[in-house]
């Protein structure tokens, strides 16, 4: 009826200041991802398809913490860290979503960028209104059968044995491994999903960077590198962020200490990876702190008008 969740591995006396670290960082994930969501949405110079994408991108973000954290942050103050059977499905089944929600946004974002340096004539024409939304569309209703194909896979199987999770949030290898079924149907899933997941669309954004390095070096100039660099430079260090971990994750296994790595490398993509998205983008980003100072003064001037 429940599972138990065992959390970090961290020492009693140190759990109230990794406590105050953990709900820091999730305040700061929430709020730097709202705000930038609002900042696209009130200044309308930043209206284009990149910020349309990145928008969607810091929704996700804000949702794909919201699985794991509240729990994570609950079960570090309680004695007994439960979650019941149906909870922690559904908690697979949302961190499944918006993890691979995330991955396809990437993509597009990428797709993007390639438009943006390789066709600068053709851009508006081609990044439409309505490709941009059939594309977030298209990326919902994936995420949404493979997280759901998923879940009824997992609902299938039985647990009649250990029921400690050591992990602090439902993953679904960690659930497997507690299965006393036959799991050769969801590791095949996994595999097979997992190319589509992961894979498909790392080598799909490795392959418009090839392309757009491609186009640079055919008209090689100052401006034209560091423009490329200036527009492509945040979406590169949340891809590599992204995908590094996940790779080293799965596609690098430790035979060691793979508990402790496993669950190291969970806490970058669930938690740090999220954080740092906004610094990313608005710290590398004209745009958005050109928009958050305007929004800052105007602010400012209507307060003061006020008094």
């Amino acid at each position: 009826s429940e599972f138990l969740l065992l959390g970090l591995p961290i020492e009693a006396d140190q759990r109230d200041l990794f406590y105050a670290l953990f709900l820091a960082m999730y305040l700061t994930t929430v709020l730097g991802n709202l705000l930038i969501i609002v900042l696209i949405q009130l200044d309308s110079h930043l209206h284009t398809p990149m910020y349309f994408f990145l928008s969607n991108l810091s929704f996700s973000d804000v949702c794909f913490s919201s699985v794991t954290m509240p729990k994570l942050l609950q079960n570090m103050q309680s004695q007994v860290p439960s979650i019941p059977y149906a909870g922690c499905l559904a908690q697979m089944y949302f961190f499944l979503l918006f993890s691979d929600l995330e991955s396809f946004l990437l993509v597009a974002m990428a797709y993007d960028r390639y438009v943006a340096i390789c066709f600068p004539l053709h851009y508006t024409t081609i990044m439409s209104p309505k490709l941009c939304l059939a594309l977030v569309a298209l990326s919902w209703v994936l995420t949404t059968f493979i997280s759901l194909l998923h879940t009824l896979l997992m609902v299938r199987l039985s647990f009649c044995a250990d029921n400690a999770i050591p992990h602090f949030f439902c993953d679904m290898s960690a659930l497997l491994k507690l299965a006393c079924s036959d799991i050769q149907i969801n590791e095949m899933m996994i595999f097979i999903l997992g190319g589509l997941v992961i894979i498909v669309p790392f080598l799909l954004i490795f392959l418009s960077y090839a392309r757009i390095v491609s186009s640079i070096l055919k008209v090689p100039s100052a401006r034209g590198i560091h423009k490329a660099f200036s527009t492509c430079g945040s979406h590169l260090s949340v891809v590599s962020l992204f995908y590094g971990t996940i790779i080293g994750l799965y596609l690098c296994p430790s035979a060691g200490n793979s508990t402790i790595k496993e669950t190291a490398m969970a806490v970058m993509y669930t938690v740090v990876t999220p954080m740092l998205n906004p610094f990313i983008y608005s710290l590398r980003n004209q745009d958005i702190k050109g928009a958050l100072q305007k929004i800052f003064l105007k602010w400012t001037i209507q307060f003061s008008l006020g008094q």
